[in-house]
């Protein structure tokens, strides 16, 4: 590795692997820390045992499992798993950092959304720190602290919240795209939840603009401008693939297919805005949801 090498984990992911190729192509050097060795990467034994390269300018934690998998049911281990892929990763980035001899100029740790209880008057900026109310705002929470660096560590930490990632080759769009194309597509439940959102390319040109511009620290909201409900998604989903959206997903199967705490994070939602993401420069390539949709599809 030479100069100008960032570090990715979870660069292997849907973020991840759009992350690493932008930033490749804007002449980073790029290492990703996954579970399997190859070629460019290194694993989190690694990371733990070696630390960080000594030219790492930054290093971003993108890493998690699938909450939303649907072949893997609700139970006590799954929940571990996906606790461990977003709190021990992280965890192991700031000992990284904390034991390095050169320190990276930035640790960028991107999180969710799910600290924001649900309402439908108040609307939410970087501001507010968010509540403990359930297993998703709790995981958040402590997610967040997690990347908390020593109060003398010299690296700049920011931390994103990201809200649902839209992209054609994976997260929720990719699950979508078949029952939209065959008529099937519509909302969920009764389509009036808060849906944050934010495009792919957004979300990762928003870790590059943290990366080189130094005024950028502390929380940023990564849900695009446009505030819609998970109807409002639908119409705009359905008129960028020119498909009919009649059908309606019902609460009660939502439940039944993912359990009752996950699938909140479809069946509730706030209202997010960018406030210090737009105040400290950056600009949105897809700020509306219609236009995020049309690229998409």
């Amino acid at each position: 590795m030479s100069a100008k090498s960032v570090v990715i984990g979870g660069g292997t992911g849907f973020i991840g692997t759009h992350l690493s190729n932008l930033l490749k192509k804007s002449g980073y050097n790029v290492l990703t820390v996954s579970r399997m060795p190859g070629y460019d990467r290194i694993t989190w034994h690694e990371l733990n045992e070696k630390g960080l390269p000594n030219d790492t300018i930054a290093a971003v934690n993108v890493a998690g499992q699938n909450v939303l998998d649907p072949s893997r049911r609700w139970t006590s281990g799954f929940q571990q798993n996906v606790w461990n892929s977003r709190i021990n990763t992280t965890t192991s980035f700031v000992r990284a950092i904390t034991n390095a001899k050169t320190k990276p100029n930035i640790f960028i740790s991107v999180s969710g959304v799910s600290l924001y209880r649900p309402s439908d008057s108040k609307i939410y900026n970087e501001d507010d720190k968010g509540e403990d109310f359930d297993y998703m705002s709790n995981l958040c929470l402590n997610w967040e602290k997690a990347a908390e660096l020593p109060a003398n560590e010299t690296t700049r930490l920011v931390r994103i919240r990201s809200g649902v990632v839209i992209g054609s080759n994976g997260g929720m769009i990719k699950s979508l795209k078949l029952p939209f194309w065959f008529g099937f597509g519509g909302k969920i439940g009764d389509g009036t939840q808060p849906l944050p959102w934010i495009h792919i390319e957004d979300l990762c040109q928003m870790i590059k603009y943290s990366i080189e511009t130094e005024k950028v620290n502390g929380v940023l909201n990564g849900v695009a401008p446009d505030i819609i409900t998970n109807g409002d998604f639908t119409k705009a989903f359905g008129a960028a693939m020119r498909r009919p959206t009649f059908f309606t997903t019902p609460a009660f199967v939502i439940q039944q297919l993912f359990g009752k705490e996950r699938a909140a994070l479809l069946l509730t939602g706030a209202k997010i805005h960018p406030k210090r993401t737009l105040e400290l420069g950056y600009q949105y390539k897809y700020p509306k949801v219609i236009d995020a949709c049309r690229e998409v599809c």
